[in-house]
Formats: C-alpha cells, sequence, structure tokens
C-alpha cells in the first residue's frame, strides 16, 4: 500500500531541505570559531560538531541507503512535491537559507569579526580566532561547494567526506596554518611573549601528515 501523498511530500521536503540545513550547520560552525581557543574548537569542539553535522545532511540519502540492511525499508520518493503548499515552503526557505543566511548574514557576522580582531589587538589580545572565523564565513559557499564534491554517492559517503576532508585539511590547510602560525610567533615576539609554543605548532602542523602515516605503519 502507497503512503499517503501527504507523508511523500513531507519527506521530499525534508530531503530537499537538507541541503539549506547544512549551510545553517557551517555557519554556526564559523560562529563557534570565535569561542574559546581555536584548538579546542577545530578537535572535540562545537566547530567539529557543526562540521559533522554539516557533512550528514549533505550525505542523508547515501545514510538513508543503510536502512533497508538493518532491516528497516527506506525508500526514498522520487519526483517533485504534488502539494502545493509545501512546494512553495520548500522554495521560500532555501532561497531564505540561500540569500539571507549565507549570502548576507555570513557576510555580516564576517564583518563584525574583523572588527572584533581589532579590538582584541588593541586590548593586548589576539586577532587570529576572530580573523580565522571570519575568513571561514566568507568561504561557506566554497565549503559547501568542496564538500559535495567528495561526496562519493555511495552508502560510504559520509566517511569518504571525512576522509577527503582530513587529506585537504593535512595537505592545504596544515601549511596555511603553519604560516599563519610563524605570523603569531613573530607577535608574540615582538609583543614579549612565549614564541616556543607556536615554533612547536607550526613544525607539528607541517608535519601532521608524516606523523599520521608513521602512527599507521607502527599499528
Amino acid at each position: 500500500m502507497a503512503p499517503p501523498q501527504l507523508i511523500t511530500d513531507f519527506m521530499r521536503v525534508m530531503l530537499l531541505l537538507a541541503p539549506s540545513a547544512a549551510i545553517i550547520c557551517l555557519v554556526l560552525a564559523g560562529l563557534s570559531l570565535r569561542q574559546g581557543s581555536i584548538p579546542d574548537a577545530l578537535v572535540g569542539g562545537n566547530f567539529a560538531k557543526w562540521m559533522f553535522w554539516a557533512i550528514v545532511f549533505l550525505t542523508l540519502p547515501q545514510l538513508i541507503s543503510w536502512f533497508p540492511s538493518f532491516g528497516v525499508p527506506a525508500p526514498l520518493p522520487n519526483g517533485g512535491i504534488g502539494t502545493g503548499w509545501m512546494a512553495n515552503l520548500q522554495t521560500d526557505l532555501s532561497n531564505f537559507v540561500q540569500n539571507f543566511v549565507m549570502t548576507r548574514l555570513a557576510t555580516s557576522f564576517a564583518a563584525f569579526f574583523v572588527l572584533r580582531a581589532i579590538l582584541d589587538t588593541i586590548q593586548g589580545g589576539h586577532p587570529l580566532p576572530s580573523v580565522i572565523a571570519a575568513m571561514f564565513l566568507l568561504a561557506i559557499q566554497t565549503t559547501l561547494t568542496l564538500i559535495k564534491g567528495y561526496n562519493s554517492g555511495t552508502s560510504f559517503a559520509t566517511a569518504d567526506v571525512l576522509d577527503s576532508l582530513w587529506n585537504y585539511m593535512a595537505g592545504t590547510i596544515c601549511p596555511i596554518a603553519a604560516g599563519l602560525a610563524v605570523i603569531g610567533a613573530i607577535w608574540n615576539f615582538v609583543s614579549r611573549r612565549p614564541v616556543l609554543p607556536i615554533v612547536g605548532a607550526t613544525v607539528g602542523l607541517l608535519t601532521v601528515s608524516a606523523v599520521w602515516k608513521l602512527i599507521t605503519k607502527m599499528m
């Protein structure tokens, strides 16, 4: 027996709104970079949590494909939304997230973080967390495209995206972060703060891929 049209349309709406939910998660991930220290935010903090949920929403159909193997039938509805007001709701929400949240609101947040970086510098703090948060918010569309490009379309898509992001972070982001760490070391040297921890972080960021390969070989 086929499910009612209203239930089928509701499922289609939820699936079509999954990319919009991923955009909201990416905005929240950018905002969380300014909360606490950068290492805590990136590993085990709110940034990692929101990034994970963004990946889940973008690979939701592939995750649902696992349900039949558990004995739970979960056919994905095909076609368009038959209920008019649901179709309009999906279109309006998608446009709101795309044109307001990502294009306008995230840009405004980034501008405020740039101002916050200046204020942190005036107060003797470090501007790097605010600068990184602003850069991430301005690159949400690029990050979204990157994650979609890593989606293999298989039932292992979520893990494939996580693996690809790890390789991208180790091969691209970490060397850039090492360059920023050098700037931070110079800043600390000028302001007569400890320099050796940042120098150690620079070396670690440049060798993170080698350290990971060494650990996997030892296991």
